[in-house]
C-alpha cells in the first residue's frame, strides 16, 4: 500500500512525434534497441520513485501495452494535445492524493540520470520549495527556453527563444523540462493556467512564474549534465542520442528485465 510520503513522478508521453518518420508513438521509438521512454523510467526507478503516472495520447493503447509490466506504473489519458500544462492537468487525481514532491519529466529524454532527479528532489525538500527546475548550461543554447535570473542570481522566469531579446538569447542556462513541484503548489498553479497564447495551449513552463508571483519559493538548480538536454524530436536527434549513448556505454548496462 502506498503512503503519502512515497515519491511520485509524471512522465509526459502523449506526443505523436511527427518528425520521427515512424508510426509508433514517439516514446516507443527504439533508441539503441529499446523504447526511449524505457531509459526515463529506469532513471526514475533508480531515483526511488514509487509511483509513476505516464500521460498517454497518440496511440495510447500501444504505450499502455508496451509498459503494462513496468512496476508502480499507471496511466492518464490526454485525449487532446493542448500543451504540457494540459497534460499534467490530466493527472490532477493522483496529484491530489499525494503529499510531497512530484517529479515531472519528458518521456523523450532518455539521457536523464537518476542522480539528477535525486538531487532535485532533495533540494525541493530541503529548501521547502514550491518548485525546483533542473537546468543545464549548454555551449549552444539555441532552441531552448532561457533561464533569466535577477541581480541576486535567483530564478526570475523562463523566456522562450522566440520571445527572447538578443541579450537573453546569449544566456546559456536553459530549461530542459525537468521539474520537481510540491504537490499542493502544483495543483494551485495548474488551476491558474490559461491558454491565452498564439498556440492556444496550456504551458507547464508558466507554472514556476505563477508560483513565484505569489511569493512562493521557486529555484532553478543547474544540476543537469549537457547530455541530459538531448531530447528526441527528430531522426537527427535520435542519431545524436544513440551516438552519445554509444560513446558512454552507460545506458545500455542498466536495461531492466521488462524490456
Amino acid at each position: 500500500m502506498r503512503t503519502s510520503s512515497d515519491l511520485m513522478a509524471i512522465v509526459l508521453a502523449a506526443g505523436k512525434g511527427t518528425r520521427m518518420e515512424s508510426e509508433l508513438p514517439k516514446v516507443l521509438v527504439p533508441v539503441c534497441g529499446r523504447p526511449m521512454v524505457g531509459y526515463v523510467l529506469d532513471a526514475l526507478a533508480a531515483a526511488g520513485i514509487s509511483r509513476i503516472v505516464v500521460v498517454v495520447g497518440y496511440r495510447a493503447d500501444r504505450v499502455r501495452e508496451a509498459l503494462a509490466s513496468v512496476p508502480n506504473i499507471e496511466f492518464a489519458q490526454q485525449s487532446q494535445q493542448l500543451g504540457t500544462g494540459h497534460a499534467v492537468m490530466m493527472c490532477r487525481g493522483p496529484i491530489a492524493e499525494h503529499q510531497g514532491p512530484v517529479v515531472v519529466v519528458a518521456g523523450d529524454s532518455p539521457m536523464l540520470e537518476s542522480r539528477s532527479v535525486q538531487t532535485l528532489v532533495d533540494t525541493c525538500r530541503r529548501e521547502q520549495a514550491a518548485c525546483v527546475l533542473g537546468t543545464v548550461e549548454r555551449e549552444d543554447p539555441a532552441g531552448f527556453g532561457r533561464i533569466v535570473r535577477d541581480a541576486e542570481g535567483n530564478f526570475s522566469r523562463i523566456v522562450e527563444e522566440k520571445d527572447a531579446s538578443d541579450q537573453q538569447r546569449a544566456i546559456r542556462e536553459v530549461n530542459v523540462s525537468t521539474y520537481v513541484f510540491d504537490a499542493r503548489e502544483l495543483l494551485a498553479a495548474l488551476s491558474k493556467l490559461n491558454s491565452e497564447n498564439a498556440q492556444g495551449e496550456y504551458y507547464l513552463t508558466d507554472c514556476p512564474a505563477l508560483l513565484l508571483a505569489e511569493g512562493k519559493r521557486v529555484m532553478a538548480h543547474k544540476v543537469l549534465q549537457p547530455s541530459e538536454s538531448l531530447s528526441i524530436n527528430s531522426v537527427a536527434d535520435l542519431r545524436a542520442v544513440e551516438e552519445a549513448m554509444g560513446s558512454t556505454g552507460v545506458r545500455n548496462s542498466t536495461k531492466l528485465s521488462y524490456y
